[in-house]
């Protein structure tokens, strides 16, 4: 099972489903704020509808699809980042991410993104990760830029935002990237020895 130490005060780890009460309300109380760049946000409607998500992001799991993680900031969820078409023969994963706009400019979901691209090369090996946004979400977009990945495109027209089509900014970062930086100041748990999506 996957779980990370971000730093003293921020941890990452799976999402299960006694979780769903405490996502749910966090979903309601950012639903404006969400809704904007994530229009999903509108499918989970019900403490309901979230045990039906995380069994699904389960499945995905155990698919060896992906895997969805909560942000846990002084005690509190505050956020999720996840792995997503996680591809075995190719090692590559693309990363998603969304937070409370509360905890919004402190600096927890770029150093979030870290760990977890940290876990992506030194434990799975893998050799790429992309990361999707908005072209107009330049906060979103800060975040990979600031990590080191670079813009490979622009992806037109790909998502639909209540009233009109978005464009996306893709960003990728392979493990050998000269800006990547070298070592892990994360600690990590997840089994040794297993294979990709085993070690999640």
């Amino acid at each position: 099972m996957f779980f990370a130490s971000v730093n003293q005060q921020t941890m990452l780890r799976v999402i299960e489903p006694q979780h769903g009460p405490e996502l749910f309300r966090l979903l309601e109380a950012n639903r404006d704020h969400i809704r904007r760049w994530h229009p999903w946000v509108d499918i989970l409607r019900s403490e309901n509808n979230v045990s039906h998500a995380i069994a699904a992001w389960q499945q995905q799991d155990a698919n060896e699809q992906g895997f969805y993680a909560g942000i846990w900031h002084d005690g509190r969820l505050c956020g999720m980042i996840n792995h997503a078409h996680i591809d075995q023969v190719n090692r590559w994963a693309s990363l998603g991410y969304w937070l409370d706009a509360a905890h919004q400019g402190r600096g927890i979901m770029t150093e979030s993104c870290r760990a977890m691209i940290d876990h992506g090369f030194t434990i799975w090996k893998l050799n790429r990760i992309t990361i999707e946004c908005a072209t107009e979400n330049t906060r979103s977009r800060a975040i990979p830029e600031r990590l080191g990945f670079k813009l490979e495109g622009i992806i037109r027209q790909i998502e639909w935002l209540g009233d009109h089509y978005a464009d996306h900014a893709l960003y990728g970062l392979l493990n050998h990237d000269s800006q990547r930086e070298s070592g892990s100041a994360y600690e990590c748990h997840a089994p040794a020895g297993c294979e990709l999506v085993s070690q999640v």
